[in-house]
């Protein structure tokens, strides 16, 4: 799942043309690695939905990146994507520059018990890394369809664990490129969120050492994992994940998928978006739905909810961008 430098509130309600003015590549520090003005974000997202960014940066490495934001004017909001596994991408697109890392960004490191892991690294790959090693504790990372950058900013779970649970301490850069090593507690992980500035992007993680355990059952938890994922998810639709975080004040201990049916949202449709029949907690891009028309069907979603019940979902994906303006009427 994913970084970013403005959260939901600060963007929300931002139109397109409030984007900067032109010339903001040149306004940009020199980068050895790539600078693409306009470029498309859509194919990025599992969506498949959403506007271009302003400026895509593919950085280097750490030091291209850290110089990048040490010298990239303070006035300019910065984006770090992962593999857009949680996020929604407004049909304005992403004002700015988008950081997307690269292949250079996702080393796994074994020593003995204890697991390093860069934040562009799947969560899949790391919890298969523990699992070439014995180690056990790690197994409910596979049913987390993200990176370790975006498990880290939203403390994301599944199964009964999260990244709280693992994390003995983070490396991340802050708006003004200075690297930070920190311990897991000043991290202030919560539920589905951390702590940290939404301007500070993580580059690694350290994990607790893990426990021993039998290749067999760690295997056998792994693809328990996975095959309830395939009988209960959406897996083969353009989505974004579990689109809700469970809420933390229902008396009643629902969880946000029952909810959601509590509502009579399952099957739910506005244009081309709709909320999934298989697993009413995931909206599914059925075509060619916008971005509107997916977060619009969210928030129905929500109102319905909170009609229904009295709760308030709050959105566990992350929604970033600018709404697109509607186009102007022709004069004359």
């Amino acid at each position: 799942m994913l970084a970013a430098l403005r959260s939901d509130q600060q963007l929300h309600g931002l139109r397109a043309d409030d984007f900067l003015p032109e010339g903001l590549l040149e306004r940009l520090p020199p980068a050895r690695g790539s600078l693409v003005p306009n470029a498309p974000l859509a194919g990025h997202t599992w969506f498949r939905a959403g506007g271009p960014a302003e400026v895509l940066f593919k950085p280097a490495d750490v030091d291209d990146l850290a110089w990048f934001l040490a010298h990239c004017p303070q006035d300019i909001p910065v984006t770090v994507l992962g593999v857009g596994s949680n996020i929604l991408i407004r049909d304005g697109g992403i004002k700015g520059v988008v950081v997307r890392l690269g292949p250079g960004f996702a080393k796994i490191k074994v020593e003995g018990a204890v697991i390093t892991a860069d934040a562009g690294a799947l969560d899949l790959n790391v919890a298969r890394a523990a699992q070439a090693v014995d180690l056990t504790g790690f197994e409910f990372l596979c049913g987390i369809p993200g990176t370790v950058g975006g498990g880290l900013h939203m403390n994301a779970g599944a199964y009964g664990r999260c990244f709280a649970d693992i994390v003995e301490s983070v490396i991340a850069l802050d708006r003004s490129g200075a690297r930070h090593t920190l311990k897991a507690a000043d991290v202030g992980f919560g539920y589905r969120r951390s702590g940290l500035p939404d301007d500070w992007t993580f580059l690694s993680a350290v994990f607790l050492e893990g426990e021993p355990g039998k290749p067999e059952a760690i295997r056998a938890r792994m693809r328990e994992i996975q095959e309830s994922r395939a009988r209960s998810q959406p897996l083969r639709e353009r989505t974004g994940g579990s689109t809700f975080a469970n809420p933390e004040n229902d008396p009643q201990g629902r969880k946000a998928w029952q909810l959601i049916e509590a509502a009579g949202c399952r099957g739910l449709k506005i244009g081309q978006a709709k909320v999934s029949e298989k697993h009413a907690n995931f909206l599914i891009n059925t075509g060619y739905a916008t971005a509107a028309e997916i977060e619009h069907l969210g928030e129905e979603v929500r109102r319905r909810v909170k009609a229904k019940t009295g709760i308030d979902l709050r959105w566990e994906i992350k929604r970033f961008g600018v709404e697109k303006p509607p186009r102007e009427k022709e004069k004359g």
